[in-house]
């Protein structure tokens, strides 16, 4: 962790260095897994985002990841008003900083919802460059984007962008490594950048994340893979990402398991003493 990166991470969290608990919402309405009462669909981030709160968690964020297969680069009105009405109720119940994705690339609809709902933060995909996604051909975003971020007066909500991102083929980008990437993003005025492993739920190179963090000045922040005995692997990253490692079996898309979820703020703490 550089201390060249701590104001924005205390100006948003609280802390020097940042552990955030994912959300995955049910599915939403119109999607073809839809099936819960948006109601209780929002009853079940609550309650789990009282439990990452309990275990010392800094943040929360908010995915539509069982809304698969995803759109590419939009989505309807109905996921832009479940998620502005999922977070607007994650603000009163358990109000920690919170950070919004919308998949797949609906990254002014994230925006959107981030400062109607009183969020703090958006993770991005396709900030910079271009990747081929499961969804098809990612363009980069970052002048929309930050010009869309202007208009709406939200520059308080912090864009954290992905680079290289999981679930896709840069072999278009194959001669620009991941660190010019990252500076790339940070030219662009990105708040962070998120280093990931290759797919949901596998580690992120440590000798990445580090080579990374040497090369720019934002924040940089772990983006998937995240376990307990991983943590203390990444001492120089910013912030963490947790989601499946934390979910009963690991599995991203089971219910959250207090137990895991208590091990690893046992964990980060652990970090945070040795520095």
């Amino acid at each position: 962790m550089s201390p060249d990166r701590t104001p924005t991470l205390t100006h948003l969290f609280s802390a020097p260095r940042a552990l955030i608990g994912m959300l995955h919402l049910g599915a939403l309405p119109g999607t073809p897994s839809a099936g819960a009462p948006l109601e209780r669909v929002i009853e079940t981030a609550v309650a789990e985002a009282r439990i990452y709160r309990e275990a010392g968690f800094h943040a929360l964020m908010i995915e539509n990841m069982h809304d698969r297969p995803y759109l590419k680069g939009a989505v309807g009105p109905e996921i832009v008003a479940a998620m502005t009405a999922a977070g607007r109720e994650l603000r009163r119940e358990v109000p920690l900083p919170l950070g919004v994705q919308i998949l797949s690339a609906a990254n002014r609809e994230a925006l959107a919802v981030a400062h109607a709902c009183g969020g703090s933060f958006v993770r991005v995909e396709g900030f910079v460059f271009a990747h081929v996604a499961d969804e098809g051909v990612i363009e980069a975003c970052a002048g929309e984007l930050l010009r869309y971020r202007r208009a709406l007066g939200a520059e308080h909500v912090r864009v954290f962008a992905d680079i290289k991102k999981k679930h896709s083929s840069h072999a278009l980008t194959a001669d620009v490594d991941l660190v010019e990437t990252a500076r790339a993003a940070q030219f662009f005025l990105a708040d962070g950048v998120i280093v990931t492993g290759a797919v949901t739920g596998r580690a992120a190179d440590t000798s990445e994340v580090e080579t990374v963090a040497d090369g720019v000045t934002v924040p940089v922040l772990v983006g998937s893979g995240i376990t307990p005995a991983n943590l203390a692997a990444y001492p120089k990253a910013d912030g963490f990402i947790v989601g499946s490692s934390v979910k009963q079996g690991g599995v991203w898309s089971n219910p959250l398991d207090r137990g895991r979820v208590e091990a690893m703020g046992r964990a980060f703490r652990e970090l945070e003493k040795r520095g």
